[in-house]
């Protein structure tokens, strides 16, 4: 059977987990019973519980089921080749992702998740990249605020430098203006396990502290650090670091190198966040849970990139999300970025967001998640 002609254009893995279950409403509520709509399932450990999830979600009662297992390989293969693309938000994916990623990479099928573990994603880069090119496989990972926000920002402000001074900048400054939104437990949780990961094997130290742990073959120049509390004159407020640059960095510099380094070997880029008081809230949830439906709606987030030219000449573009970052506006993101993979022709390998699906996703986001990408003149 071709890919084509699978059962279902998506399945949502993980439908019954918090995350999971607000990547399903998302369809329901954009896409339920509209022509052209995607087929799609959920799928996850409990047919019992996927049942009633559905129900509450409001999804049609023949929304299909599918029960697959991290622990049981035999049905991550069964759904993989059922469908043409997987969502997951089964995570800390370090400790439950790896053989759905393999199970992808064999059978061609598309995957995007949530994940912000780089040492767990140089892992399957180095196992799997070359497998998924074979079989047509696009594998995105950080399909979320980690990292779509500043993947795409960073890829939209060196379009617009390129259409007004004829070249891409070979400085970008990322810098969170505002965000309101509860931390994710799920990311907790994933931070917690590399620690662990880190304890067993220290040389995972220095992976995770380079910008370039996810360029194979690849070390760019001394990058801007971001990690020391400074003062900002041409924004006017203090800067300090921001606990996702880590893995945003990496990520923007992965779409860069598979994109053939169309911003330079030499480009520079780093993020800090001004100084908010508890940008992510008091204290994270544990995973599985989430904030209430209010305070995902009362969520936002503002983050401004500044292109610096060699000439002196600045170009500031901005990201604006609606929802909270963690959960809301996430949500949304990863269900798009499985939309995006339906129609995207580019061919197999783990990449990011930005170099899969790029300006395509962008448009997605504008049309269906309520994110602004735009020029700040």
């Amino acid at each position: 059977m071709s890919k084509a002609e699978r059962e279902f254009d998506i399945v949502v893995y993980g439908a019954t987990g918090y995350t999971g279950r607000l990547v399903a409403e998302h369809f329901v509520r954009e896409y339920g019973g509209k022509p052209g709509a995607p087929k799609w399932a959920m799928a996850g450990r409990s047919l019992d519980k996927l049942a009633e999830v559905r129900g509450l979600i409001g999804a049609p009662g023949d929304t299909p089921l599918v029960v697959a297992d991290a622990s049981d390989p035999g049905t991550l293969d069964a759904m993989c080749h059922r469908t043409r693309v997987v969502l997951t938000t089964v995570g800390p994916y370090q400790l439950y992702g790896s053989e759905l990623v393999a199970a992808c990479a064999r059978s061609g099928t598309d995957y995007a998740d949530l994940c912000g573990e780089p040492a767990w994603m140089r892992e399957m880069i180095d196992a799997h990249h070359e497998h998924a090119k074979g079989s047509g496989a696009r594998i995105a990972f950080s399909s979320g605020f980690d990292s779509i926000p500043f993947d795409l920002g960073v890829l939209m402000l060196q379009n617009e430098a390129v259409k007004r001074f004829g070249k891409p900048a070979p400085r970008v400054r990322g810098r969170v203006r505002e965000m309101k939104g509860t931390f994710s437990g799920g990311t907790a949780a994933s931070l917690t396990a590399t620690m662990k990961a880190v304890a067993k094997n220290p040389k995972l130290v220095a992976l995770l502290s380079s910008p370039f742990a996810l360029t194979p073959g690849f070390d760019g120049p001394d990058q801007p650090a971001g990690m020391i509390p400074h003062y900002e004159d041409d924004l006017g407020r203090w800067a300090a670091p921001f606990i996702m640059a880590t893995i945003n960095t990496k990520n923007v510099h992965r779409t860069n190198f598979l994109r053939g380094h169309p911003w330079g070997e030499d480009f520079r880029y780093d993020e800090v966040v001004g100084l908010l008081k508890n940008p992510f809230g008091a204290k994270p949830p544990a995973p599985g849970e989430g904030p209430t439906a209010e305070e995902r709606e009362t969520g936002h987030y503002d983050v401004l990139f500044i292109g610096e030219m060699p000439t002196g000449e600045k170009l500031r573009y901005a990201v604006k999300g609606r929802y909270d970052p963690g959960y809301g506006s996430t949500s949304r993101m990863l269900a798009e970025t499985g939309i995006a993979l339906l129609a995207s022709d580019a061919e197999g390998g783990i990449g990011t967001p930005g170099s899969i699906l790029g300006e395509a996703l962008v448009e997605r986001l504008r049309e269906h998640a309520e994110i602004t990408f735009a020029v700040e003149e």
